[in-house]
């Protein structure tokens, strides 16, 4: 199965929620009308696609009825395309132009932070990319054990300290390993926290700052994951993180099983965060590069 197909297959749950309830209420022949725009107005904020994206959405179907541009199904589909594709275009790719390029991966409790950075370090790898992993989830004895079950099955390499030690110190010690062995990428694994608990949005700023003492310009990505299936919870802890530490992209994962995949245009519509990597899949290679275009082909196909 290619990858489109295997999009399309995973993203069902999300078509149903919104393409086809869409397709059902404008059948073959109904005219476009007021009625109709609201319906498809309750469907998009009921998928959680957003208010901001369903206003941008609903006045430019009310603009091309108006104009008599907006016939039937074929030219409400093709509208509904562009404006889902325009939404999420533009920051997508990932910033790895320096050597090492730091990426902090940031998130709430129980979303799979340590299985994705074991993903995202063998999609690198099998890029030919070499991968240091940086243990700074101290607080649990078993993230680190976790993450040193993930460098040994994907073989990044992997700097770790005690638990409960400083996780700047990790950090810095694994942002120096990567300078002196010439690494290409250095992934930090941070401790899960409620992004409404201040203490720990602190201790990631310092990791930060202790970044930055080594590479002012790093990191160069601070990604937060967030799981599909909270819908709208992903919006306000996006919005908290982003608050706090800057992010510049979101992993949004487990789209495969949840009719909630709409969050992802609310996201970026309302926090102006790309999403830059998506889980289908529990494999080991079901995290990919979000492309906008194949995510909203694929929804619609």
């Amino acid at each position: 199965m290619g990858l489109f197909d295997k999009l399309k297959e995973k993203l069902s749950k999300t078509k149903q929620h919104i393409v086809e309830k869409i397709e059902a209420v404008v059948p073959v022949g109904k005219k476009i009308d007021e009625t109709t725009i609201e319906e498809i107005e309750e469907i998009l904020i009921s998928s959680d696609v957003g208010i901001q994206a369903t206003e941008q959405i609903t006045s430019i179907l009310r603009k091309k009825v108006k104009e008599g541009a907006l016939k039937d199904y074929s030219d409400l589909k093709s509208l509904l395309k562009n404006e889902l594709y325009k939404i999420l275009e533009n920051g997508t790719s990932l910033n790895l132009s320096s050597k090492p390029a730091v990426i902090m991966v940031v998130g709430v409790n129980g979303v799979g932070k340590t299985t994705t950075i074991g993903k995202l370090g063998y999609k690198f790898i099998s890029e030919g990319k070499s991968v240091v992993f940086a243990a700074a989830d101290t607080f649990r004895a078993a993230a680190i054990q976790q993450l040193e079950i993930w460098a040994n099955r994907v073989g990044a390499d992997i700097v770790k300290h005690k638990s409960g030690a400083d996780p700047a110190a990790v950090v810095f010690d694994a942002v120096q390993h990567a300078r002196a062995k010439k690494k290409d990428i250095v992934i930090i694994d941070t401790a899960g926290r409620l992004h409404t608990k201040q203490p720990l949005m602190e201790e990631l700023k310092k990791i930060n700052r202790v970044i930055k003492k080594s590479i002012p310009e790093a990191p160069h990505e601070i990604l937060l994951i967030l799981d599909a299936t909270t819908g709208q919870n992903a919006i306000k802890q996006a919005q908290l993180f982003n608050e706090a530490i800057g992010l510049t992209g979101v992993v949004v994962t487990k789209l495969d099983g949840t009719a909630k995949g709409g969050v992802i245009f609310a996201i970026k519509k309302e926090i102006g965060i790309p999403v830059k990597l998506i889980g289908i899949g529990e494999g080991i290679d079901d995290l990919k590069e979000f492309n906008p275009k194949e995510f909203v082909e694929a929804l619609f196909d």
